[in-house]
């Protein structure tokens, strides 16, 4: 008796983005189908503004007859042609994510929470904190914790070291979970759309410090809380994603903090999950999110 061997899970995903022409879509498919690819999910936007062109696609390697080793150069003369901006990400291979903290926890514990539950597909190799207030809660997970300190004066010095940390552990992408330091445009430049930020406030509205008092101050109605990319622009990089909850003239500012807390955590968790996905194209100062 014959039996069927089970799908071994194991896909590749393809995120691209080209000037827009007929066909892109079918000749992507085509060569997935040639190669005995079966797609799994194909998501496409087009841009009819500035005529560009976006995709995702994740298919099955089970049968695909190019080894995963030489997929991206098979690929590689068809984006040429297209004049592509792509990448393909193996399921195989996960993120490594580094997450950075200062005093504040609840972004920390939902992160290391909803990992240890398996909701993200990475792996956390350190954590790194310019205080060492955090570190028990580093060792109820059993991740490293490296304290760097900062300081106005030591900072250059202190990024450096941070550099090196993240290069030891092959770090992919940084996670600033209320990471209470602002990052040089040196830094950033090295992970372009690799930090990834929470901020307190529904940007663009109330980009730098406190911008809890700034609502209470100004009596909005409404407040919210944006996960973004890291530029070189504070509180300017592309967003990833964003959540509000409604407010009343009763609510003092610690009602504001407490309430800000919980949508920063979960905006913060969401937009890991769609990086660690790859479900976002950034295009400019905005992204294209296939989810």
């Amino acid at each position: 008796m014959t039996q069927t061997s089970r799908p071994s899970g194991n896909k590749a995903v393809l995120l691209l983005s080209c000037p827009d022409r007929v066909g892109l879509v079918a000749r992507i498919a085509h060569f997935i189908y040639e190669r005995g690819g079966n797609i799994l999910d194909l998501d496409e936007h087009v841009d009819v503004g500035d005529g560009h062109f976006f995709l995702r696609v994740s298919w099955s390697l089970d049968h695909f007859s190019i080894p995963v080793t030489d997929l991206e150069a098979a690929f590689a003369p068809m984006a040429r042609e297209f004049g592509a901006l792509w990448k393909i990400r193996l399921s195989g291979r996960r993120e490594r994510m580094a997450i950075f903290v200062s005093k504040y926890d609840h972004c920390l514990r939902e992160i290391l929470w909803r990992h240890r539950l398996g909701e993200f597909g990475i792996d956390i190799p350190m954590i790194v904190s310019n205080h060492p207030d955090l570190a028990p809660l580093a060792d109820e997970y059993g991740i490293p914790y490296h304290v760097v300190p900062v300081t106005r004066e030591t900072r250059h010095d202190a990024e450096a070291r941070q550099i090196e940390l993240c290069e030891a552990e092959g770090i992919d992408t940084i996670v600033l979970a209320r990471y209470m330091q602002v990052l040089s445009p040196e830094f950033t430049a090295r992970y372009p759309s690799r930090i990834i930020n929470i901020h307190h406030s529904f940007l663009p509205a109330f980009i730098g410090g406190n911008p809890y008092r700034q609502a209470y101050e100004r009596g909005v109605k409404l407040i919210g809380a944006t996960s973004h990319y890291v530029t070189d622009e504070l509180d300017e990089g592309p967003i990833i994603e964003q959540d509000i909850i409604r407010i009343s003239h009763r609510d003092t500012l610690e009602d504001l903090v407490r309430k800000g807390r919980d949508l920063e955590r979960l905006v913060l968790a969401r937009g890991i999950r769609l990086h660690s996905e790859h479900r976002i194209l950034v295009n400019g100062r905005k992204t294209v999110i296939f989810d």
